[in-house]
């Protein structure tokens, strides 16, 4: 089934395929925080129709599944939201900084202002999850499955099946980041899977599909 979390800027749904429950670990798939990553959309949904049309794929697992964090800026194919913000630079973690409006990293004006950073707060709280999976793409062949927290292993173990190196940093500083605010501020495991945005949806898809259920 779907729930509504919360509407984007402009109004659009932000909405969560909740799994059948069937116990086990409580798992939180997140795509799309940025609009202009359109494959971290087509896996979001590639899994929810496998866990809908062949649930016992779940492994006893709850999935909590939202494809699409920013609506208006998929609708763009924009990074940011319609605020202009970047909503991974928005939560409200220890080390949130306001950065220059005209960056494509703009934080917001204050930490947590946007609705799309909002509805993922709720859907944690919410559904407190085990772990969770970002989904994000990136270029220049740094794809990665990036840990925050206490998620080394599950990174280690999703290696193994998509073949992506396992980072516990990209390299640069993530103030506001989602990751920020739930691994390292709240020890929930969490993961960031880059995609290769030099790879096609089929394959960003073939080569996660089994790594997802690490």
């Amino acid at each position: 089934m779907y729930v509504t979390l919360g509407y984007s800027v402009a109004g659009r749904p932000i909405r969560a395929f909740v799994g059948r429950e069937s116990g086990g670990e409580k798992i939180v798939v997140l795509g799309a925080f940025h609009g202009d990553e359109p494959k971290s959309v087509t896996v979001a949904r590639k899994l929810i129709d496998l866990l809908d049309t062949e649930p016992q794929q779940g492994k006893g697992h709850e999935w909590v599944v939202v494809p699409i964090v920013n609506p208006d800026g998929y609708e763009a194919r924009r990074r940011r939201n319609a605020n202009a913000v970047d909503i991974n630079r928005n939560f409200p973690t220890k080390n949130w900084v306001r950065s220059p409006r005209r960056s494509r990293m703009f934080s917001g004006d204050s930490p947590g202002s946007e609705p799309e950073t909002r509805a993922v707060i709720k859907a944690v709280k919410r559904y407190r999850p085990t772990r969770i999976i970002s989904i994000h793409s990136i270029d220049g062949r740094r794809h990665c499955n990036n840990y925050d927290g206490p998620g080394r292993a599950i990174a280690e173990a999703m290696g193994r099946r998509n073949r992506y190196p396992v980072r516990g940093s990209m390299g640069y500083p993530t103030p506001g980041s989602f990751g920020n605010w739930a691994g390292v501020e709240r020890g929930i495991p969490t993961i960031t899977l880059e995609l290769p945005s030099h790879h096609s949806p089929k394959r960003c898809w073939e080569d996660n599909r089994w790594a997802l259920f690490c």
